[in-house]
């Protein structure tokens, strides 16, 4: 019970990798308020049901200010305090354009084609560019304000951002909006942590690499046996990591191990990003 009695909200959390951050904080005793876009799948509600534990399901476009401040403001009314936020909620590139940018990076690195241009920056249109900004950096900017407003009265918290190796490598050449923003979470990460830790708040960020989430299994179960196999040849152990892999160390980050972490940027990446 490493979070006994502690207030969580994880957004993004009717994603794969938010599911399981979800489940690992009710399992160490937390109260967790987690939101997304879309209501709760019943599904999910029955397994946390059956986990037992206080939760608060929560409808929330994070790109809005306003939404956000709402919130925050069912959270408090519910439990009266925030003692985590883990800044999860997130735009992906799993459109349908994205895939193809994708397939054409992943035949450039693990294939003997000829040295190319992909011409995918040169393609993104201004709304592309800015719908990641809105969500995966606007958005952790909103919820952070709103989160500190809590943290700072009472001198103790603890916020960890969702980042991505695409924020400090070049695993994601396919997506250089995506991987912008991610590294703009990182760099949020770094000066927010150094600003509010001497309040007795800690920040961090957790940047994953590929998580086997039901969106990844649907991008590798389009590919052929032999792309699979030329994909994996990209990630030294092999695999991809499980949600709940990444979920641990969240668990961690939020408990008193990680009492002395701040402002680092932690990878589970299986070696793909070194």
């Amino acid at each position: 019970m490493l979070l006994k009695d502690k207030v969580a909200l994880v957004t993004g959390g009717n994603g794969g990798l938010g599911r399981a951050i979800v489940k690992a904080y009710l399992a160490e005793g937390a109260k967790v308020a987690f939101a997304g876009r879309h209501p709760m799948k019943p599904e999910f509600a029955r397994e946390l049901d059956e986990m037992g534990g206080e939760y608060l399901p929560l409808q929330c476009d994070v790109s809005s200010s306003g939404q956000v401040r709402e919130m925050f403001a069912k959270v408090v009314e519910r439990f009266g305090t925030l003692d985590i936020l883990v800044n999860n909620a997130a735009k992906l590139n799993t459109d349908p354009q994205s895939a193809e940018r994708r397939k054409a990076h992943y035949e450039l690195v693990t294939k003997p084609v000829p040295r190319h241009s992909l011409q995918i920056t040169m393609n993104i249109t201004d709304e592309e560019w800015k719908s990641y900004f809105d969500v995966n950096i606007h958005g952790a900017f909103y919820c952070t304000r709103e989160a500190l407003k809590i943290m700072e009265t009472k001198k103790s918290g603890r916020i960890i951002n969702i980042a991505s190796t695409a924020g400090m490598s070049v695993t994601s050449i396919h997506s250089p909006h995506y991987s912008a923003s991610k590294a703009a979470l990182i760099g949020f990460t770094r000066s927010v942590a150094a600003e509010v830790a001497g309040g007795g708040i800690l920040v961090n960020c957790i940047a994953p690499g590929g998580i086997m989430t039901d969106d990844f299994s649907d991008i590798l179960g389009r590919m052929t046996e032999q792309a699979r196999n030329e994909f994996f040849q990209m990630v030294p152990l092999g695999r991809l990591g499980e949600p709940e892999e990444y979920a641990s160390l969240a668990v961690w980050l939020a408990s008193e191990g990680g009492g002395y972490m701040v402002g680092q940027v932690i990878s589970p990446n299986g070696g793909a990003a070194i």
